[in-house]
């Protein structure tokens, strides 16, 4: 009876975390795949997606604790260290689980899973010691950026990097939102239907997309209207770039990094002699564009290749576009919450090379645009090296070029013409979007 613990939830958790701890593997694709074969009710489903996400994104703060009953780490095998970090998630996150069926499980999987005596033994000690409420305080670590790094699960560099930008009230404001709940934000297709499919999802309207609604919980992907293209997944802030392009209908546009298509399919919905053109590097992304753009009835109006968005004008030539949309590669540092994995993949040297991409890919697309057409820029990070930095040199580069001010009714997300909206402030993805005109 070995190989039961494979069948339970926290067996399967662990299975999930050991692939992302240890083989590099991204945290929602691994527990996808694990989804996809278990064969658990749904109540348990649920519990393994919990302890999956709450474990990697609280990771720091759970091996700062770790350390303080564990003498060596390195003497432990990793899937040991790894069952103590999700157990420990639960007893400490995870209220309405009694302490004893925490431990409980993770003796008998220790005792399963162990090919030498001792393992359930050193899992029962530590995890009876910890959850006797007996636990270190990071209150008490003295260095602020540390602490706070301990608290809030991030990484030194990127608390301090945050504190520079916005302040330390603020950040810790935008830390702490991190851990809150993420809810599901869709885009109503036909805004003439949007209170009939609010009332029917009984969904909440978005406070920031005038076609955005939102929910707590639920699983939207899986209605008839997801299906039948009524709704399609994408949060508040995404909804906000393709209206920034003010689209009537006739205009060629590109979409220069555009998979999964989320934004493409947006713009396609304004057009009707128009079209969009989808770039990515990938063939399987490009098809995820086409999926979407099927299903939500746009085909006809987009036409994708692969191709890289900073060789564009070697493909493309002078005047091929009236509008373009770049929502360029980035940190993904605003997508925190929904995908904690980034935190641990990132570092400061990423933003530099990432702002070369950025400005070679405007550069080079800013060649194919007519005169007194506009770019759209948007990332999903909160960073100003990739944001307002890259608008900047841009336009230092290219005189030919003017910032257009972009507007919103909340005037807290707006920053010098730019929409820049941190997690803090709606609960939605981090996101930037800045617009700039080729002068006519």
């Amino acid at each position: 009876m070995a190989n039961d613990w494979k069948k339970t939830a926290r067996g399967q958790a662990l299975m999930v975390l050991e692939e992302v701890f240890r083989g590099g593997a991204y945290s929602n694709i691994a527990l996808n795949q694990q989804l996809k074969i278990s064969k658990l009710s749904d109540k348990d489903k649920g519990l393994v997606t919990e302890i999956v996400y709450g474990t990697v994104a609280r990771k720091l703060t759970l091996e700062w604790q770790l350390a303080h009953v564990i003498e060596d780490r390195d003497k432990l095998e990793t899937w040991v260290y790894d069952l103590l970090m999700l157990s420990l998630y639960q007893l400490l996150y995870l209220d309405k689980i009694p302490a004893h069926a925490v431990v409980n499980d993770a003796v008998a999987i220790a005792k399963n899973r162990g090919n030498k005596k001792g393992a359930e033994k050193l899992v029962n000690a530590v995890l009876r010691k910890l959850s006797s409420g007996n636990l270190a305080d990071p209150s008490t670590i003295k260095r602020l950026n540390k602490r706070y790094s301990i608290q809030y699960s991030l990484p030194v560099w990127l608390v301090k990097k945050l504190i520079d930008q916005y302040g330390q009230d603020r950040a810790v404001k935008l830390f702490e939102s991190l851990h809150e709940r993420n809810k599901a934000s869709f885009r109503v297709t036909d805004p003439g239907r949007f209170d009939e499919l609010a009332a029917a999802l009984e969904a909440d309207p978005s406070v920031l997309s005038e076609v955005g609604l939102t929910k707590s919980s639920g699983h939207v992907a899986g209605t008839s209207y997801f299906k039948e293209g009524l709704v399609t997944m994408q949060d508040e802030t995404s909804q906000l770039v393709a209206p920034t392009l003010n689209l009537q209908g006739s205009e060629q546009v590109l979409d220069a990094c555009a998979a999964p298509g989320g934004k493409t399919v947006h713009m396609a919905s304004y057009l009707t002699t128009g079209q969009v053109t989808a770039l990515d590097l990938y063939d399987h992304k490009l098809a995820l564009i086409e999926e979407n753009a099927e299903r939500l009835g746009v085909k006809e109006r987009i036409v994708t290749k692969k191709l890289d968005a900073s060789k564009v004008h070697e493909t493309f030539p002078q005047d091929s576009f009236d509008k373009i949309l770049v929502d360029a590669p980035c940190s993904g540092i605003g997508l925190i919450r929904r995908k904690p994995d980034i935190k641990y993949h990132k570092d400061l040297q990423d933003f530099e090379s990432l702002q070369k991409i950025q400005l070679e890919i405007l550069a080079s697309v800013c060649q194919t645009l007519r005169k007194g057409g506009i770019i759209t820029y948007s990332t999903c990070t909160i960073v100003a090296e990739e944001n307002q930095e890259v608008i900047r040199k841009f336009l230092e580069t290219h005189p030919d070029f003017e910032q257009v001010m972009l507007r919103h009714e909340k005037e807290d997300i707006m920053v010098d013409g730019c929409l820049a909206i941190t997690p803090e402030q709606y609960l939605t993805d981090g996101f930037f979007i800045a617009q700039v005109r080729k002068k006519a």
